[in-house]
């Protein structure tokens, strides 16, 4: 671990507290993707074509993020998260069951977007104060593409 601090330039407190915020955020995105798949699978009615692709489509960057985020957390020495009861004792969005109808999907997607950029500008702000571009940059990139699918996505219920 020493030489992890010499080689990256960042010490093991913050590394330990920055990656309990990522593994936090990874349980998240895990659930996020698992709500998107459940949308995926079970939306009905007139908008079905175009959301059941839209929906894989962000299932499918979605799963790439889940990818990114654990990389991260083991580019920083420590180990990310990955069992499903990991995901779901270190969750803080709400699990979507049983939403067929497109509104209703859409407004989930929402609810669990805001918890997500919350989480993401709080290790946004760690990360830039202990001068962690790594994390920093993985945590601005998030926050644009999301807050352009939060306009999008209100764009689609107006």
């Amino acid at each position: 671990m020493e030489t992890l601090k010499l080689q990256l330039g960042l010490n093991q407190e913050y590394r330990l507290d920055v990656t309990g915020k990522l593994n936090g955020l990874l349980a998240d995105f895990q659930i996020y993707y698992m709500n998107l798949r459940g949308l995926h699978w079970n939306i009905k009615g007139r908008k079905f074509f175009m959301l059941h692709e839209k929906f894989e489509e962000l299932y499918t960057e979605t799963n790439e993020v889940v990818d990114e985020i654990a990389e991260r957390i083991l580019s920083l020495g420590l180990n990310p998260l990955h069992t499903f009861e990991d995901y779901l004792e270190n969750k803080t969005i709400r699990v979507t069951k049983n939403v067929a109808d497109g509104d209703g999907a859409i407004s989930s997607i929402l609810d669990n977007l805001k918890e997500l950029l919350i989480q993401e500008r709080d290790i946004l702000e760690v990360a830039s104060d202990a001068n962690d571009e790594g994390t920093a940059s993985l945590m601005s990139d998030l926050i644009s593409s999301q807050e352009k699918l939060v306009w999008m996505l209100n764009s689609y219920l107006s």
